[in-house]
């Protein structure tokens, strides 16, 4: 059984592409489309959701040694876990983790069928993320064996339902699309970021309508702007930060070429998603018409990116900047007792969602100050979660926190601790 489960969660449900080209088949299938749509739709689809991950590699791929340098310079003697988990954690509770989502799953998706919360959760990776932090939050409560995996499952199903639903409206109000939801850890600094956008904003003046002079019109252009953005951060890094360049390189063509690759993968990723959007959804729509009547898929937030594309840069550009502030602020004063590092994945993903989400609330100052707040408070997110997660996955939350991650997992801690009192 547990080699069943294994090869589900290695070989699709943390396989994004193997998992939306099988869910495009489903959909197809009940749609009693011929072999020739089932084969072109699914392996569209799947095709589609690589390109997508693609491009965000690259593009991880040039934030991350920005981050490396950033805790060299500001977090020097600080331990940070290697690669995207805390492997220490995962191979001791790995078992209940992969126990937690499978039987999350089965809740969540019977909550679709059976309640008016219609969220279907397709961004695979997080299906695996959630449960993770959920597990690792019933450990530091003190919960221990078939508790701590139910305990894992319920609240991943409660999140992957609630909060894509939560957030249908501010994301409805960018994309103008009510197909499709964002299933992803920017859900908290979004609804921050659109609750105040509202209501200092002005949704008449938009990021994307700026008044550009004709010899500077190359900035509406994402990946332009974008690798512009990289490569003045790698120039500035590599002159607070020299090992950001390995040795024997040019710092100047190192810029250049993370600028070029950062850049390349926006447009990589962008291209991804239009093609997922134009597979998926409809497929989608045999799911939704005959198994699970209603149901919404929820996707990862660079779908949203599409639609307000210079809202994502100006929110990474704000978002580090206001974060990195605050950081330095909190290291300087000892706030939480531990030494934060920017946040410059956070920044880039969460951030660069929530500034769509005040671009559509109100456009290009919503988008600024409503990222500013959301940017604060990502910070204080991050400094109470490495706090709580001292003695599981803290190094994680280190470099991936700030988000939805730091904001449920420490109530899910203290819900631990309740629970634990009561079945000790």
């Amino acid at each position: 059984m547990q080699g069943i489960l294994d090869f589900l969660t290695d070989y699709i449900l943390r396989n994004p592409p193997v998992l939306l080209g099988i869910i495009a088949a489903i959909g197809l299938i009940v749609q009693r489309k011929n072999i020739a749509d089932i084969i072109k739709g699914s392996l569209s689809a799947a095709f589609g959701m690589f390109i997508l991950d693609t491009g965000v590699g690259l593009i991880v791929g040039t934030i991350i040694p920005i981050n490396d340098a950033f805790q060299e310079t500001i977090a020097e003697g600080v331990e940070v876990g290697e690669g995207l988990s805390d492997v220490t954690f995962i191979a001791d509770f790995g078992g209940e983790i992969g126990l937690a989502m499978f039987a999350g799953l089965i809740i969540h998706l019977l909550i679709a069928r059976f309640t008016p919360v219609k969220t279907i959760f397709l961004t695979g990776h997080m299906l695996w993320w959630f449960p993770f932090i959920f597990v690792a939050a019933g450990v530091e409560g003190g919960l221990t064996g078939v508790v701590l995996i139910f305990f894992g499952a319920i609240l991943s199903a409660l999140y992957w339902s609630f909060m894509p639903w939560v957030m249908r409206k501010y994301i409805w109000d960018v994309t103008g699309d009510e197909s499709f939801l964002i299933g992803h850890p920017t859900g908290i600094l979004s609804i921050i970021s659109g609750f105040v956008a509202k209501r200092v904003g002005n949704k008449e003046r938009s990021t994307e309508s700026l008044n550009v002079p004709k010899s500077l019109s190359f900035f509406r252009e994402i990946s332009v702007t974008g690798a512009i953005v990289i490569f003045l951060m790698y120039l500035i890094m590599s002159l607070i930060a020299p090992e950001i360049v390995a040795e024997g390189d040019n710092f100047f063509f190192n810029a250049v070429t993370q600028a070029i690759t950062f850049g390349a993968g926006l447009i990589v990723m962008l291209q991804g998603v239009r093609m997922l959007i134009n597979q998926i959804v409809p497929a989608f729509q045999g799911i939704s018409d005959k198994l699970i009547p209603g149901a919404i898929p929820a996707f990862d937030v660079p779908i949203l990116f599409n639609y307000k594309p210079n809202a994502v840069i100006i929110g990474f550009i704000v978002a580090m900047i206001t974060s990195t502030i605050m950081i330095l602020i909190a290291n300087t004063t000892n706030l939480f007792g531990v030494i934060l590092i920017p946040l410059v994945v956070t920044s880039f993903f969460e951030m660069g969602g929530a500034a769509v989400v005040g671009e559509g609330q109100g456009g290009l100052k919503g988008a600024i100050i409503g990222t500013v707040v959301g940017a604060t408070v990502m910070v204080g997110l991050m400094g109470i979660s490495v706090i709580i997660y001292e003695s599981t996955i803290r190094n994680w939350m280190l470099i991936f926190g700030g988000n939805d991650f730091s904001l449920f997992g420490p109530l899910a801690s203290w819900l631990a601790q309740l629970l634990s009192g009561v079945v000790g």
